[in-house]
């Protein structure tokens, strides 16, 4: 498998974020964003995702078993900022609603072994909105295992998870690269995962409109 992004550009309203970005990942390869606030990693995970269209430029997959021309958001999880979970569902139900909506396949868990594998497999019984912030990212995470996809984009993934939560995520990044799964990860914080590609976003602050 083949992730490529060519030449993309992005805007935010009127405002260019960034333009001919351009980097290539395969099979069991990681990328990690960087760059301060502003600079665009949110933005160019949006548009790997399909969320945003691009400016310019395109996002292309290819690979065993892809048809020629498939979307690559078409094989993504998109883990954002918020969780996408209803408060008022427990979580086995929340879990339950993306296992349909997505389609639990490959090397999907179960809701049990998914809450068992984020640490939390006793309280899925309990309403999303009554757990702490830490768990509730906790089992966002866990959306990423009960629907197999070989992409994860993940924005910020270990915002309110303590030192513990964060070893356990990265554990669970490391197993998913060596399954073949690809991951791009923007970022402030160090996630612990080894031979990672870093791309540094560094907006167009400081440049002139010449260059």
């Amino acid at each position: 498998m083949l992730l490529r992004a060519e030449g993309l550009a992005a805007k935010r309203g009127e405002d260019l974020i960034f333009s001919n970005l351009s980097f290539a990942l395969g099979t069991g390869e990681a990328l990690v964003v960087t760059g301060r606030n502003g600079s665009g990693k949110s933005t160019l995970l949006r548009v790997i995702a399909g969320l945003l269209p691009p400016d310019a430029g395109r996002v292309t997959l290819a690979g065993a078993g892809i048809e020629p021309g498939a979307r690559a958001c078409e094989f993504c999880h998109y883990l954002g900022h918020r969780n996408a979970m209803k408060r008022e569902l427990t979580v086995a139900e929340n879990l339950g609603f993306w296992t349909s909506f997505q389609g639990g396949r490959g090397s999907s868990l179960d809701i049990d072994a998914a809450a068992e594998a984020v640490g939390l497999g006793d309280i899925t019984h309990l309403p999303y909105g009554y757990l702490s912030a830490g768990q509730q990212r906790r089992f966002a995470i866990a959306r990423l295992l009960v629907a197999y996809r070989p992409i994860w984009l993940l924005d910020e993934p270990t915002a309110a998870l303590d030192a513990d939560s964060d070893r356990m995520f990265a554990g669970l990044v490391q197993r998913h690269l060596a399954a073949g799964g690809i991951a791009i990860a923007a970022t402030h914080q160090p996630l612990g995962l080894e031979k990672v590609q870093e791309l540094r976003m560094t907006g167009f602050s400081g440049v002139s409109e010449a260059a």
